[in-house]
């Protein structure tokens, strides 16, 4: 192993890293650049990260933004971390939230002086259908919220059994169109690959209700973003909540932040003050282990 190290902390957009953990014991061994952009060009982010000998994304013990083959291949260890709490389910209720009762609407006309003191009737919980697109760890504790509420709470995914969707306590849906066509909310809780790759299109949209809200806080490409464009401009449903993208940092002309009655976050639901402080501290503890030349945790094809 060479005397010296270069490390490369990759997104970090809100330019933390170095402060929620420390760093200082392996300052005379490495080197750390910090990048708090993003480079979408492959060349131009393969030359970025020529120098570098070990690279730093912000994940848990799951990447599937890795090509694990390809890193096997190579003798490359991919490594994680341990996080805390579920700021994911939390977002996913901040959405809900955010988009029923247009929070952000009614905060808006309040500080701009709007003459009208209420403008808007804020859409009620209780009695309303929740459809979850996906039945996993999220989807079943999405579930279990929901039904504090008065919710009723149907389930479907390409795999989901009546058996599991009974065990997570939601009725499976007949097929796919029929959990758009009783939505009152829809909300994916799958993960991408390239059987769920556009599994939501023009067909399942124009399924929703004209009173439905739409929300996705798993991947981006699940749904074809052209055909969400189309719903939301041309008003089909009732409103979205977004937190992830077909691009991330979602670009700055991009018609989704000028559509209408839509809530935007950037891709930041598995953010926390705790998450991140227990990701920084035990990736710091992962290169100083690599550093002293102690074993790693891999990750393969994806998971721990």
């Amino acid at each position: 192993m060479s005397s010296h190290i270069h490390i490369a902390i990759l997104d970090d957009y809100q330019g933390v890293a170095l402060e929620l953990a420390d760093w200082s014991n392996m300052q005379s061994k490495a080197s750390i650049d910090v990048y708090r952009d993003t480079i979408h060009d492959e060349d131009q982010l393969a030359k970025r990260l020529e120098p570098y000998t070990i690279y730093i994304t912000t994940t848990g013990f799951v990447n599937r933004s890795i090509d694990m083959v390809a890193a096997a291949a190579k003798g490359i260890i991919v490594t994680g971390t341990g996080g805390y709490g579920d700021p994911t389910l939390e977002h996913i209720w901040a959405l809900f939230f955010e988009v029923a009762r247009s929070i952000a609407v009614e905060d808006k006309n309040v500080k701009n002086a709007n003459p009208q003191w209420q403008t808007l009737i804020p859409i009620g919980l209780s009695g309303k259908t929740l459809s979850l697109l996906g039945v996993g760890r999220l989807g079943g504790k999405t579930a279990k919220i929901a039904k504090l509420f008065g919710m009723r709470v149907l389930g479907w995914s390409p795999n989901l059994t009546k058996e599991r969707a009974e065990a997570a306590g939601v009725e499976l849906a007949e097929s796919k169109e029929d959990l758009f066509k009783q939505a009152d909310f829809l909300s994916i809780h799958l993960v991408l690959a390239p059987s769920t790759r556009h599994l939501v299109g023009k067909a399942e949209l124009a399924a929703l209700k004209p009173t439905a809200f739409f929300f996705n806080t798993s991947r981006g490409p699940i749904v074809d973003e052209e055909a969400l464009l189309d719903t939301l401009y041309n008003k089909r449903i009732a409103g979205a909540g977004l937190d992830v993208y077909d691009i991330e940092p979602l670009p700055l002309n991009h018609p989704l932040r000028k559509a209408p009655n839509v809530v935007l976050t950037p891709h930041n639901a598995y953010i926390s003050d705790d998450n991140y402080k227990a990701w920084w501290s035990g990736t710091a503890q992962n290169v100083s282990n690599y550093l002293e030349g102690k074993e790693l945790r891999a990750i393969l094809n994806g998971k721990e």
